[in-house]
C-alpha cells in the first residue's frame, strides 16, 4: 500500500492510499478513523483525480458528523465500564 495523495483539511486528516487496484480513502481524526474503498475500474480513468471530486465538502462534512457519533458511542461504552 502507498501513499498516493494526502488532502488538507482543518478537521481531520485525509490520505489516499494505492492497492490491488483499490484507492482506500482513510479520515482520521484523533484516535478514530474511517476508510472508504474505490476500486480504480469504478472511476473514469483519470486516477487519484477522480477521488479528489467525490471528496466535495459536503462529504467531508458527512465523515465528520459520523466522528461526532463514534466519539459519543465510544465514550458511553467507555463510561458503563469505567476502567
Amino acid at each position: 500500500m502507498r501513499v498516493v495523495a494526502e488532502l488538507p483539511h482543518p478537521e481531520c486528516k485525509i490520505t489516499i492510499f494505492s492497492m490491488n487496484q483499490k484507492f482506500i480513502i482513510k479520515f482520521e481524526q484523533g484516535t478514530f478513523e474511517q476508510s472508504y474503498k474505490l476500486a480504480e475500474l469504478d472511476l473514469s480513468g483519470g486516477g487519484v483525480n477522480d477521488v479528489f471530486e467525490i471528496l466535495d465538502e459536503e462529504f467531508i462534512q458527512t465523515v465528520i458528523s459520523k466522528f461526532k457519533i463514534m466519539r459519543t458511542d465510544f465514550t458511553a461504552a467507555y463510561n458503563r465500564h469505567q476502567y
